[in-house]
């Protein structure tokens, strides 16, 4: 095996690591520096889709596949209009996020990408990286690795699953308002469980149609297809339409503490880093803030992951998780709350981490406190114990 070195080294090119590599090319500081990127795939597939939400037009318009700034929100019983100015709900697909990155990290003398399975990561004065086919060292180390750490059942945190398989369908005659999406739909539910279905129409006849849980436990998958089968039948009322595209995946929603992974200059980076709302699943553009804030210590001389993490919000997190794990069931109630009684824009905020304590105050308030009462009991009983 040989051995090259670099400035620094990027395991993975997904959303987290990808963001990272963009932002350290936009920036003359890295003009001299050495970037190696590792990934195994090649990513030239559309494995997932993102979305998130913003006011104006962000770093990716020339990417986005389409954008909203009407919604609905529905349970059982309610149908609750969202209007979402100033802020607009975007969705990507990887594919083109993927593309653009490639091209942008080619057209860069700085970046070395190479196509290697990480198998371990030793750390000393220069960090050790060993690949399947070779071994290269580096000052830097950005992870997007998921800590072993993380798989282990003897410790105090919450581990949930968002778990979700989607299809693109195409209808023959026109079934879709493009102008709007579905942000949650709890009209079918998978029994005992926080499960929603949301709709993202691309245009008159095509629309992304999911079916997700919040849940400690995968389902079978033919139990995914047969909730996606109900849902556009009985509650979209299209009986004629043909899937022209499919997704599903598991993305870890806990309160574990990632970001204590990361040991001198190896850091965890996106899902490995805790960069992934532990509540919600979105990571899009908490990539984007966090590859920018690591940018910006790099070349300040800080460490690199200060400020990455608020310890206030993922104390939310935790107590929201705490309910979800012990009462699963819960969530659909829980969400409408949400929804019904706090404006979408406040969400999209408290989401976002940029509330203060006062408006967290404000938004806590609408539940019931005895739920939360409980989940932060467990909390600090958990703390002491640990």
């Amino acid at each position: 095996m040989s051995s090259t070195h670099f400035d620094i080294a990027i395991i993975g090119a997904g959303a987290a690591g990808l963001h990272l590599a963009l932002a350290i090319k936009k920036e003359s500081f890295f003009t001299n520096k050495r970037i190696l990127i590792l990934e195994k795939s090649a990513k030239d597939q559309n494995d997932r889709t993102w979305c998130f939400w913003e006011k104006e037009d962000g770093l990716w318009e020339d990417i986005v596949t389409k954008q909203w700034s009407r919604g609905h929100f529905f349970t059982a019983n309610k149908s609750i209009p969202l209007a979402l100015a100033p802020y607009r709900y975007k969705m990507i697909k990887a594919i083109d996020f993927y593309r653009f990155a490639k091209d942008e990290i080619a057209s860069s003398p700085i970046f070395t990408w190479v196509s290697d399975d990480v198998l371990s990561v030793e750390t000393a004065a220069a960090i050790s990286i060993k690949g399947a086919t070779s071994t290269y060292t580096a000052d830097y180390v950005f992870d997007s690795r998921i800590p072993e750490k993380f798989h282990a059942t003897n410790d105090h945190y919450t581990r949930l699953l968002q778990h979700f398989k989607g299809w693109i369908i195409r209808t023959e005659e026109d079934s879709f308002d493009p102008e709007q999406f579905t942000m949650m739909d709890f009209r079918l539910l998978q029994p005992e469980t926080c499960s929603f279905t949301y709709v993202l129409p691309l245009n008159k006849r095509e629309a992304l149609v999911e079916f997700t849980l919040f849940s400690g436990n995968l389902l079978q998958e033919d139990t995914y297809d047969t909730m996606l089968k109900t849902y556009v039948r009985d509650i979209l009322k299209i009986a004629d339409y043909t899937i022209i595209e499919q997704e599903k995946g598991v993305i870890p929603m806990s309160d574990f503490p990632f970001e204590k992974y990361s040991i001198g200059k190896h850091i965890r980076i996106g899902t490995g880093g805790g960069w992934v709302k532990p509540t919600t699943g979105y990571s899009f553009k908490n990539c984007e803030r966090n590859a920018r804030k690591i940018v910006e210590n790099l070349m300040l001389g800080r460490n690199a992951n200060d400020g990455l993490i608020s310890k206030k919000f993922r104390l939310y997190d935790s107590l929201f998780l705490d309910i979800l794990n012990r009462k699963n069931y819960m969530g659909p109630a829980l969400f409408e709350t949400m929804y019904s009684k706090i404006p979408v824009q406040k969400i999209f905020a408290f989401l976002d981490d940029e509330t203060n304590f006062k408006e967290d105050l404000g938004i806590m308030s609408k539940f019931r406190s005895k739920h939360f009462m409980q989940a932060f009991i467990n909390y600090i009983t958990r703390s002491w114990n640990t």
